[in-house]
């Protein structure tokens, strides 16, 4: 399976991976602050469609690595994101608005899909307003969705800082030659 994010429309990326399961378990580091806390960010979601979504992004509390300076203040005091929840359906569906704070809402999809002893998840993220977004929403969800897996399968936790600027290079090569959302 491809761990790279795939660009679906204007504005939307996608990014699908094969955990081990039981979704119940998988389903539980999507909705319980603790869990998430430990492969993106921390916060309460009340979790009904309307429901409001907090998250902490405290990049302190997922690696040990230093931050470049231009994150050292997130990475040791957090930025918080709110949202709405707009699809529940446990254990399977969870989608809710993104961002805001000046910025267009975007909006993420989390959807889980048992695959035998495994569950695929399928994370798609919309309405990103350009492709610096894209760019940079591709390359942080490749990273935080590789800790996720790290967690669930046991495996060490791989490096997070160490592996941010390649990757958003590597995003921005990928999505060079794309038009502009809403341009194309």
């Amino acid at each position: 399976m491809n761990e790279y994010g795939v660009v679906l429309e204007s504005g939307a990326v996608r990014f699908e991976r094969l955990l081990p399961g039981p979704i119940e378990r998988v389903w539980s580091y999507l909705t319980e602050s603790e869990k998430r806390g430990l492969w993106l960010a921390s916060g309460v979601f009340d979790l009904r469609v309307g429901g409001q979504t907090e998250m902490l992004f405290k990049h302190s509390d997922i690696t040990d690595e230093t931050p470049p300076e231009a994150y050292r203040e997130v990475h040791e005091n957090g930025v918080r994101s709110t949202g709405t929840i707009t699809r529940y359906e446990p254990p399977r569906l969870i989608a809710f608005t993104w961002g805001g704070g000046g910025e267009p809402e975007s909006e993420v999809e989390f959807e889980l899909v048992p695959k035998g002893e495994k569950v695929l998840l399928v994370l798609t993220h919309r309405k990103l307003a350009n492709k610096a977004e894209m760019t940079s929403v591709s390359g942080g969800w490749h990273m935080h969705l590789g800790l996720l897996e790290d967690l669930l399968t046991g495996a060490p936790r791989r490096g997070f800082w160490s592996r941010f600027k390649a990757l958003d290079a590597e995003y921005a090569a990928r999505y060079a030659d794309l038009p502009e959302p809403g341009q194309g």
